[in-house]
């Protein structure tokens, strides 16, 4: 992908930059308009605002902090005090006080870029113009930046509000976190989904995420999600477009495979993704598994063997949850991923249609009797493996109670030891 220069004003120099601007003059492969991308809005033809316009407006509301600030907020840079790392570089915990000085410090997590990636440096441009527009409950607050040039090279950093319980990847997949029950999956997910839908729809100008995934999924100390890492984030076609043309980037195993094959974005791609995590939600399985035996190892292969409505169906859930989930929410919830997975991206719902039906599951599920599986009203696989023994059982039973009538109607004219014996049959029940 083309470098590019991100700030309008080259004549700063070097120091402290006030805000991160980029330059429309066209080589911006993200930003600019060209042949297969403009920056007008796909949501509202009358504006032809995109995000560096909107950024504009709304650049006053991030804090700009200096490199001196953030290195003594995290202890300078303590390895202690990481909490993640990726292809744009290290995570950090820090504290740091609010901007007026008063009150108590405020924990955060502080991205600092890796200077010799490339992609990390676009990547942050990115995250600061699109955290900078979205509001959302479902999106992680940018609480401001840091851009220094200086003697020793770029400094680049990001600060945000601290998710003290990480991510969903982490509770899903990682034996060191305890479970999330399933009816907080279910909250988890239609939070995701609705921060996508405002992302979709809610804004002056449509924005693909463009890499939804479990790790982008931040939990906060109430386990709500909240949608992170906008660095592959990009604005929708405009009106009377029908998607975005650009080099395909993202995780494997989570990219639509029409974006794949033909580099076409459009918010549909997102919607596949999220069909991907919903099965992960179910399975408590990554989209990939190396160390699975090669059968299973793709997830969205394995679960094409147990259809939603097959009794077998109870056989992908995840261990994890100990039986403890609805049965029928699981296979609503596998049939909403699987029309988020169709082939064709004009058939898969919007993000809309998506919360809609996850709100109407979460409240049918809510509403049943059907917190241990619905043990009660669906055959387990077990129990299906012996429904042909049990016209036996039953032949068996129909025997027992004939033999019992016709000794009754023998005792009646018993005497003595046969009478008896025959009462000792009746009361040990021999078939």
């Amino acid at each position: 992908m083309k470098c590019f220069s991100y700030f309008k004003d080259k004549s700063r120099g070097r120091g402290q930059r006030s805000a991160p601007v980029l330059k429309e003059n066209g080589k911006s492969d993200d930003f600019s308009p060209g042949p297969g991308r403009m920056a007008k809005s796909s949501c509202s033809e009358a504006s032809p605002r995109g995000i560096p316009e909107l950024y504009e407006e709304k650049a006053h509301n991030l804090r700009v902090f200096s490199f001196t600030e953030l290195r003594r907020a995290t202890n300078d840079f303590s390895v202690l005090l990481k909490i993640g790392e990726g292809g744009f570089g290290s995570v950090y915990k820090g504290s740091i006080k609010p901007a007026d000085g008063k009150g108590n410090p405020m924990m955060v997590a502080i991205k600092k870029l890796n200077t010799h990636g490339l992609q990390g440096h676009k990547q942050w441009v990115a995250e600061v113009q699109f955290l900078g527009v979205v509001e959302h409950p479902n999106l992680v607050k940018l609480i401001g930046y840091c851009a220094v040039d200086g003697e020793r090279g770029i400094q680049r950093l990001l600060v945000y509000e601290y998710m003290q319980n990480r991510s969903l990847e982490d509770h899903l997949f990682r034996k060191a976190y305890p479970a999330v029950p399933w009816k907080k999956r279910l909250q988890v997910i239609l939070g995701a989904a609705e921060g996508l839908a405002y992302l979709h729809e809610g804004l002056e100008v449509q924005v693909i995420f463009r890499d939804f995934k479990a790790s982008n999924v931040l939990l906060d100390e109430n386990f709500n999600a909240r949608l992170s890492d906008f660095g592959l984030a990009r604005e929708g076609p405009v009106a009377g477009q029908t998607h975005v043309s650009t080099a395909v980037v993202g995780t494997y195993g989570y990219a639509a495979p029409d974006y794949v094959e033909t580099g076409h974005l459009t918010v549909k791609s997102d919607v596949w993704s999220f069909g991907v995590v919903l099965y992960e939600i179910i399975t408590g399985r990554r989209s990939l598994e190396r160390g699975l035996p090669k059968a299973e190892q793709r997830l969205l292969d394995w679960v094409k063997q147990f259809p939603a409505d097959s009794k077998k169906f109870r056989l992908i859930m995840d261990p994890r949850l100990e039986n403890q989930f609805s049965i029928n929410a699981a296979r609503e919830i596998a049939k909403l991923a699987d029309t988020c997975l169709l082939k064709s991206s004009k058939d898969r719902p919007k993000m809309s249609q998506v919360v809609e039906r996850l709100k109407q599951i979460i409240q049918v599920s809510d509403n049943g009797n059907t917190s241990e599986a619905d043990s009660s009203s669906e055959p387990s696989q077990i129990e299906s493996d012996d429904t042909e023994t049990k016209p036996k059982q039953f032949g068996v039973t129909e025997s027992w109670k004939r033999r019992m009538t016709h000794l009754a109607k023998l005792s009646e004219h018993a005497e003595g030891t046969s009478r008896r014996r025959l009462m000792m049959l009746q009361r040990t029940k021999v078939p």
